[in-house]
This record gives structure tokens, sequence and C-alpha cells, in this order.
């Protein structure tokens, strides 16, 4: 008697739930590693990508130095499309476009832009895991009460009630739940850690972006208007 006893015995039902869940549990594993490293690379590259770009004395070195860094790099991305939009704003002076919005408020709308995109993709799979985390509870549980029903159907063929008849296959069906559990549990503590990361990222994002539109809109970080008075 055990899991291997419950698969020999599975029907369609019962073997669906069963993949349904390995599946589930595949698609968590993959997602909580691809979060993982995306989230452990950006965090060892993010202060030395802003700092730089902050200590370079040359604007257009800087903007350079974003240019070189990997297609994977959100700061890089936010302060190359700021840049762009300086670059675009100052090419159409004097054309409508450029009358209907200053040169603050049109980095400023590329800048929300940058951060939203970005922030998008920092949310990769995390939908994944939090519809694993709520769900593979529910779909084991399907799959324990629909052993207990088939093991009671059995029993009552058979006509035998003693607590062994009982025990045996109503505990065997609840393993389908204990693997629900074991598979949501770490999708919700992933998907709470995630997020928590993410926040953190999302208030980097936020902190140059501001820096970014002062910089592009005056020429100085906020700091370095403050030194010079």
């Amino acid at each position: 008697m055990g899991f291997a006893h419950v698969m020999a015995n599975f029907d369609p039902v019962g073997w669906i739930v069963f993949l349904t869940l390995v599946l589930m549990s595949v698609m968590s594993i993959y997602w909580i590693v691809m979060n993982f490293f995306k989230n452990m690379r950006l965090k060892s590259s993010s202060d030395r990508v802003v700092s730089t770009f902050w200590e370079t004395p040359n604007a257009q070195d800087a903007i350079r130095y974003m240019e070189e860094q990997p297609r994977s790099e959100p700061f890089s991305k936010i302060a190359l499309d700021a840049a762009q939009a300086a670059a675009h704003h100052q090419r159409h002076e004097g054309s409508r476009l450029v009358e209907s919005l200053n040169r603050s408020e049109f980095v400023d709308r590329a800048l929300r832009q940058a951060v939203t995109r970005e922030s998008g993709r920092l949310e990769s799979g995390l939908t994944v895991l939090a519809t694993v985390g709520a769900t593979a509870p529910f779909v084991g549980l399907l799959g324990t009460v629909w052993g207990i029903y088939h093991a009671l159907v059995k029993i009552g063929a058979t006509g035998q009630a003693s607590i062994d008849a009982v025990a045996g296959p109503v505990g065997e069906a609840l393993i389908m739940t204990a693997i629900g559990l074991f598979v949501a549990i770490p999708a919700v503590l992933a998907y709470n850690f995630f997020v928590r990361l993410n926040r953190v990222t999302n208030n980097k994002f936020d902190t140059f972006a501001h820096d970014l539109h002062d910089f592009f809109a005056t020429g100085s970080r906020v700091g370095e208007l403050a030194a010079k008075r």
C-alpha cells in the first residue's frame, strides 16, 4: 500500500489530476529558477551600471556605455529611452510636437513608458506562480475526493466496512492532497519573495528615472543643482 499502489489504480480522472499537478510543478520550478537568476543578475549589475553612468563625465560616453550593456539590462534601456526622447525633442524644435510638449514633459513621458515596460518584464512568470499556488491544492483535493468516492464505491460493493477496509483506500486518496500542497507551497513562497524583490527594483527604477528626468530636462541632477546654489 502506498503511492505506487495509488498510481496502479488510477483511472483517467486520477491520471489527469496527477499529470496536471506534475505540469504545474514543472512550470513552477522553471519560473522560480528563471526569476531567481534574473534577479541575482540584475542585483549584481544595477548598482554598477547606474554608478558608472553618473560617474562618466561626458554625456555621450555615458550614453555609449549604456548602449554596450546587454539587452536584458533594464537601467540602460531606461536611460537610452530618456536620451533618445531628449535628442528627438531637440531635433524637432519649432515643430508642432515641441510646441505642444516642452522638453521636460516629453522626457517625462518617455521615462514613464520605459519604467512601465521594464517593470512589466520583471513580472514575467509571477502570474504562473500565483496561479499554481492558488489552484494546486484544489486540484489535489479534487483527486482526493475522486479517490475517496471510488474507495467508498468499492467498499460498498464488497460489503466490508471495517476500519482496515476504509482507512487504507481513504489514506491513499489523501496523497493527492499532499501532492497539491507540495506543489503549491514553494510557488506561494517564491511568488512572495519575487514580489518583494520586484518592489525594491521598481523603487530603483523610479529613483533613476527621476534623476534622468532632471538631467535631460535641466542638464544636472537635483543634487548637483543644490550643490551649485
